[in-house]
């Protein structure tokens, strides 16, 4: 009897092990801390419960039977496949190893993303203001955060978190910005039509990241607007450039004589006195160099650059645009012309048909040049609604046909043009200037004696330097030639390489010309669309739209097979009536042998 009761004991002890497991696991939980306590009530239990079962297996010889065996083979077979799958998808998750099979290598970055990423200095987020999550785009995301964990990409619904969408500024679906530390950048915009890319990405990414800024000097010394806060300042102006990590300083040309080499953007304000010749010369050297000139130009002023503009194409027309269409909705009478209609171009892509108005803005006549691509930016209403008024004392504005020119008027202008800079060398070598014939220079070889590949435009320009002119007559073999034979007259060192490296590094110029600065001030600068004008601008000109990286876009292979009607109607009778009726006859012959 003592034997038996002993056992029912140790039997009852050993429930206590469930139960400090519940104990435990309850503790646990509702207190949502995992204590000593929880611990070691969980402890407790699994020892007790561990030792009941060994003892009850002892008592009933549970090891030996056939069954136990085979069940606890089973058991041990299911843990050891479970901690395989386990561990795979453990080494899955810490390495990662993808195999892109498709031949463009479709869905694998860019060695130049791959290694950009691979070294952020410091953490970087996509933040992509959308509702839809487009799996392209996800994919690609998920490509550029496995290669670092400084990467990161957040969706947000601009709807649900409008706190953070004006944080960014973000005026439509779709928008996708990067954030590194305090700075913020718009990648692009994406749609149904267009997809995040890759090339725009790592672009953004290394502007974003580069501990460098572009340098724009506002010229100052003729009237200019005023840099800090003032009447008629541009100051909100300069604190959007500063916001857009753009560096500024003023600059007078009268006391350096030449633009800074650092000078990304050189901007001219409103000037209302005329620029000294030796300043005039300066912005050509500088334009001619590769630089980038912003001039905002009012009516009447004459800031004594038409021999700049003129080699660009470009005319200040001394008329007053007048549009009578938006008097009663901007308020400012019909001297404020109000802009609806813009280019196709960088820095206006995305405005669609918003608003935009210059109070006493001056019309621009564009003109075909040899080697300068100009794009309208600004275009006034067609005619009644706008026109140019050739009489600015008048109180009544009316269209004289006589004097007024119809509208639509172009206010605003962006042009490019491409160059081969000249190597540093004295005018009298001959083989400097001999690029002529070459398919890089963008003059046309025209015969005037003047053709310095620093102006690539017929006019000869009072800066060219036209002491190259006797070289013409050479024969266009000399530039494939790297070094003709030349007498001692070549002291510069530069003058051998010259035909090689001259006509080989071409770089290119941007101007934009507007004609007003008044919707750059303080005040209106923040109204509609006048402050993005100036931005933009300025930014296209920092050149900060060209890719650093030279990424190739990846594109799969068409395979498709173009048919002409002939190969098309043999396939399709070759399909549905040959091989049919062979197949029938080898049906008939096969039949025929065994019956």
């Amino acid at each position: 009897m003592k034997i038996v009761a002993k056992k029912k004991l140790w039997k009852y002890l050993f429930w206590l092990g469930p139960f400090l497991i519940t104990v435990g696991l309850t503790a646990g939980l509702i207190s949502e801390q995992w204590g000593l306590i929880p611990l070691v009530f969980l402890i407790a239990g699994i020892v007790i419960s561990g030792l009941g079962i060994i003892w009850q297996s002892y008592q009933s010889n549970w090891w030996n039977r056939r069954s136990t065996q085979a069940g606890t083979n089973a058991l041990v077979a299911t843990l050891a496949i479970l901690a395989i799958l386990g561990l795979i998808n453990f080494l899955g998750t810490r390495y990662h190893l993808r195999a892109d099979l498709t031949e463009a290598q479709l869905f694998t970055l860019a060695p130049q993303s791959r290694e950009l990423v691979r070294v952020l200095p410091q953490p970087v987020k996509v933040w992509v203001f959308d509702i839809n999550q487009n799996s392209q785009d996800r994919e690609l995301l998920e490509n550029y955060q496995r290669q670092s964990s400084k990467f990161k990409y957040e969706y947000i619904d601009p709807q649900a978190r409008p706190g953070l969408a004006e944080k960014f500024g973000v005026k439509d679906y779709g928008e996708v910005y990067l954030e590194s530390g305090d700075k913020r950048q718009l990648v692009q915009t994406i749609n149904e039509n267009e997809r995040l890319s890759e090339i725009r990405l790592t672009s953004r990414l290394q502007q974003l990241t580069n501990s460098t800024t572009a340098k724009v000097y506002l010229l100052q010394g003729h009237g200019e607007r005023q840099l800090s806060p003032g009447k008629d300042a541009i100051s909100q102006a300069v604190q959007g450039l500063g916001d857009k990590n753009f560096t500024t300083s003023p600059l007078n040309l009268g006391e350096t004589s030449k633009v800074p080499q650092d000078a990304a953007v050189v901007i001219v304000a409103g000037p209302k006195r005329g620029l000294f010749e030796g300043e005039v010369k300066a912005l050509q050297d500088y334009l001619n160099r590769g630089g980038n000139l912003l001039l905002m130009i009012d009516p009447n002023t004459d800031p004594k650059l038409n021999s700049l503009l003129q080699e660009w194409g470009v005319r200040l027309d001394n008329r007053l645009a007048v549009d009578v269409s938006g008097e009663s909705v901007v308020g400012l009478g019909p001297a404020a012309p109000l802009v609806t209609e813009y280019g196709q171009h960088p820095i206006t892509k995305d405005f669609g048909n918003g608003n935009s108005f210059y109070p006493i803005a001056r019309p621009l006549e564009i003109s075909s040049v040899p080697g300068v691509q100009a794009t309208p930016l600004l275009r006034t209403k067609p005619y009644p609604s706008s026109w140019a008024e050739s009489d600015l004392q008048s109180e009544k504005l009316e269209f004289n046909a006589d004097k007024d020119l119809k509208g639509p008027l172009t206010l605003g202008v962006a042009l490019t043009r491409k160059q081969t800079p000249k190597s540093t060398s004295t005018p009298q070598v001959s083989p400097t200037p001999s690029p002529l014939p070459s398919p890089t220079t963008q003059n046309k070889t025209s015969p005037t004696p003047s053709p310095s590949p620093k102006t690539p435009q017929a006019l000869p320009s009072p800066t060219t330097q036209s002491k190259a002119s006797p070289t013409p007559p050479t024969s266009p073999a000399s530039p494939a030639s790297p070094a003709p034979p030349t007498p001692p007259a070549s002291p510069a060192p530069p003058s051998p390489p010259s035909p090689a490296a001259s006509s080989q590094t071409a770089t290119e110029s941007r101007l934009v010309v507007l004609g007003n600065s008044d919707f750059a001030t303080d005040g209106l600068f923040q109204q509609q669309l006048n402050g993005d004008v100036f931005l933009n601008s300025v930014t296209w000109l920092s050149q900060q739209d060209q890719q650093p990286l030279s990424i190739r876009p990846k594109e799969p292979k068409n395979r498709r097979i173009t048919l002409t009607t002939t190969q098309a109607n043999l396939l399709i009778l070759s399909s549905l009536l040959v091989l049919p009726l062979i197949g029938f006859a080898i049906a008939v012959i096969i039949w025929w042998k065994r019956r």
